[in-house]
């Protein structure tokens, strides 16, 4: 099931909680950070910017080390 569209103005905002801060892009798993491609969920129509929830696109992140809380 796709996630819920978020309201574009909360969308020009919200950024990847990773060191580089890069603004992310909506897709239909989540949210995707457009610099180091990690994925995050939304649940019940809300973000959950969390790096150990993230999962890592291995296309645009495969330098990135998993985080180790």
């Amino acid at each position: 099931m796709p996630a819920p569209l978020l309201d574009p103005r909360l969308l020009e905002i919200l950024a990847c909680p990773a060191e580089d801060h890069a603004p992310l892009r909506q897709t239909a798993d989540g949210l995707t950070c457009t610099s180091c491609g990690r994925r995050y969920p939304i649940v019940d129509g809300i973000p959950v910017l969390l790096l150990d929830d993230a999962e890592i696109d291995t296309e645009i992140g495969a330098d990135i080390p998993e985080s180790g809380g």
